[in-house]
């Protein structure tokens, strides 16, 4: 989809063949034609016009790909609720949510499970700061072990909240990784960190690389199985 600055319109229920789905709209002036995308952390549909796009033109597209959206919107997991009694990952173990209110310690894991403090209505912000925060520091340090192993030194790494990549390596050397992905087991963590080190050497998707990849770790097959099934589920997770 064509992205640039430009006005949110903000969300609606627009009827298509299946049934409402939620839209948000998007105008654009850097966007060259109309275009579609489903949001799966937001779980709608983003329609993005150019300046001169006729809206009629837009509600056309949505509902002449009626049948993708709706098939799109479906596969989404449900959104999980962070709140008292639920559960969220940690390196792949689910950690039951405790809500402690008389508690002034933020949140933080004790016996398996993940406490948080003060009001039940800031649950789901301190969990998804708690999360965060783990990430700034076992990602870091996990990138550090599996470079100095391979030889592969990246300039630096930033973490971000991406939608659509779980990782990717700039021709500078600098590497990117989605913070959620500390969410998910050790062993997906191994192979995205991998897969960007060894961009390092191979800047495309060609045998040699994944030849590297496959020599950095042996958790491919199995992390990208984890990733089909549950990636979107990690998405969905807002506070």
């Amino acid at each position: 989809m064509a992205q640039g600055a430009g006005q949110d319109n903000g969300l609606e229920s627009v009827p298509i063949a299946s049934g409402s789905v939620p839209v948000r709209w998007r105008v654009s002036a850097r966007a060259r034609r109309i275009s579609m995308r489903i949001d799966p952390v937001a779980g709608h549909v983003v329609m993005t016009l150019p300046r001169a796009a006729r809206r009629a033109d837009g509600l056309a597209l949505l509902r002449a790909h009626s049948g993708w959206v709706a098939a799109g919107l479906a596969r989404l997991p449900p959104a999980a609720e962070l709140r008292h009694g639920g559960h969220v990952l940690l390196d792949g173990q689910s950690r039951e949510i405790v809500h402690c209110p008389e508690a002034r310690r933020g949140a933080w894991l004790e016996e398996g499970r993940l406490h948080v403090s003060g009001a039940a209505e800031f649950i789901s912000r301190r969990v998804m700061a708690y999360l965060r925060a783990q990430a700034q520091v076992l990602l870091p340090a996990r990138l550090r072990l599996q470079a100095e192993a391979s030889g592969l030194r990246p300039t630096q790494l930033r973490l971000r909240d991406t939608k659509s990549r779980w990782g990717s390596c700039s021709s500078d050397g600098s590497i990117m990784l989605c913070w959620r992905l500390v969410m998910a087991p050790q062993e997906v963590q191994h192979y995205i960190i991998a897969h960007e080190l060894a961009h390092l050497r191979h800047m495309n998707h060609g045998p040699d690389f994944w030849l590297l990849v496959d020599q950095l770790t042996p958790h491919r097959r199995q992390a990208e199985k984890w990733l089909r099934a549950n990636g979107a589920s990690l998405h969905r997770l807002v506070g």
